[in-house]
Parts: C-alpha cells; sequence; structure tokens
C-alpha cells in the first residue's frame, strides 16, 4: 500500500556499547541467541532471496587474486594462476554448503547490531545492513560475527557462542559438518574481505581500511588449518607464500 514502518534504534551500537565497557560475552551471547532465533524460525522458503550457490561464492573469493595479490608483486595475477585458484575453492565449495541453508545477512558483526533499550531477550538486538541478504549455509554469520575483521574477539568468547550456538539448534547438523563448513567459509569470508579492503584503498582513495589486513590474515591462516581445506591450503602455501601475506603499501 505504499507505507514504510520505521523505528529508532537510538545510536547504541554493539561496537559503541563494548567501547564504553559493556560486558563483551553479554553481547555475544545477545546476538548468538539472535541467530539461533533466526535461523530456528525463518525457513529458506520463507524468505524469497537469492541463493549463496558456487557462482556467488567463488566471485566473491577472487577479489583477492584480483586486488591483493596484484597490489602485493606489482603485476596482475596470471590467467592460470586465477584458475587454479578457482579450483581449489571449487574442491572446497561443496564442503560449504553441507548444512541446513537459511537467512544469511551476511555483515552480521557489532558495527551492525544495536542495543535497543526497554527491551528484553533478543527483542534488545537490532539488525542493521541486511539488504544484501542470501539463503546459505547456517554457519556464515557465525563466522561472520566471531572471526570478525575489525577486532578481536577473545578467545574464551569464540568458544562459548559456539558451543552455545549448537546448543541452540539441537541436532539440527553434524557437528564435524558444521565445524568444517565454519573454517571453510571464514576462509572463503576473510580471502574475500582482504581483496575487498585492498580495492577500498587501492580504487577508492579509503586507506583507513588496510589497518585491519593483518588481523583478516590471521583468521585465514586459522582457517587454513582445517583438514578440509586442504587443497586451498596447497594453493595459497604455493602460490601465496607468507612474504606476499601482508598489508599493500
Amino acid at each position: 500500500a505504499g507505507f514504510l514502518l520505521l523505528e529508532d534504534f537510538g545510536d547504541r551500537t554493539f561496537t559503541r556499547a563494548l567501547k564504553e565497557g559493556a560486558d563483551e560475552a553479554a553481547l555475544y551471547r545477545l546476538a548468538t541467541d539472535t541467530l539461533v532465533a533466526l535461523h530456528q524460525r525463518w525457513g529458506a522458503e520463507d524468505a524469497g532471496l537469492p541463493p549463496y550457490d558456487t557462482e556467488r561464492l567463488l566471485a566473491e573469493a577472487a577479489l583477492l587474486v584480483d586486488w591483493h595479490l596484484p597490489a602485493m608483486t606489482g603485476r596482475d595475477t596470471p590467467p592460470a594462476v586465477r584458475e587454479s585458484y578457482l579450483a581449489a575453492w571449487r574442491e572446497v565449495v561443496p564442503v560449504m554448503l553441507n548444512l541446513p541453508h537459511k537467512l544469511v545477512l551476511r555483515d552480521y558483526h557489532v558495527d551492525n547490531l544495536m542495543v535497543v533499550e526497554g527491551r528484553e531477550g533478543i527483542a534488545r538486538c537490532g539488525l542493521l545492513d541486511f539488504q544484501d541478504a542470501v539463503i546459505g549455509p547456517v554457519s556464515y554469520d557465525l563466522v561472520s560475527l566471531l572471526e570478525d575483521a575489525r577486532r578481536d574477539v577473545s578467545p574464551a568468547v569464540v568458544t562459548e557462542m559456539l558451543a552455545r550456538y549448537h546448543a541452540g539448534m539441537g541436532s539440527q547438523f553434524d557437528s564435524h559438518a558444521f565445524d568444517a563448513s565454519y573454517a571453510a567459509l571464514g576462509a572463503q569470508r576473510n580471502a574475500k574481505i582482504i581483496g575487498i579492503f585492498t580495492r577500498l584503498s587501492r580504487r577508492d582513495g579509503k586507506h583507513g581500511y588496510l589497518q585491519h589486513i593483518a588481523r583478516v590474515w590471521r583468521l585465514l591462516e586459522g582457517d587454513l588449518r582445517h583438514p578440509a581445506l586442504a587443497p586451498v591450503k596447497h594453493w595459497f602455501d604455493r602460490e601465496l607464500p607468507a612474504a606476499l601475506r601482508g598489508t599493500p603499501e
């Protein structure tokens, strides 16, 4: 009918709340419980959203070889190297997708979560930046939350939230399949972010994002340790060794 319902969430993002001294674990529990509620209540058939499919996942992963690798080597990535990179990811995509598929907001982290005052439970969690939502594996947004490109999440909180999410979802998936998907999507997402942050600097003159690249590399290298990532790790060891895993000037 042309009507739009607007609500003022205030201005207290989780990021601001953390800077003010809010309890980190309590905020991450709220964010994790909100994800569980979304995944329990909102099925893929209810959303009418595009799928997070192989084509989309590979296009995002390619940002690393299209932007970051050239920035580090001073030359365009050779076509054969680019194709071998994508071939390695194609081997891993089935691992990413081997979970129930639900609503994926894609940028689920503390900058986009709001503390809505005067409410209880998950109603206290306001959600921003979901216009690019898709239907994909339930592991993705938890990776986005816990492998944050812009802040270090304490290891104890990461461990607790993974266990909390599993407990909230019950027996909807195999835990080993979840762990493999979580690592594979974490690697894919972090490769994408390194490419995006490099592109923001090189193309758009937004150099502030470069300060986060070292953190994202640490996260990516952690993900690559999972055995399911062996084809991708082998490519990185061969084509993008430690000397190239830096921050572009």
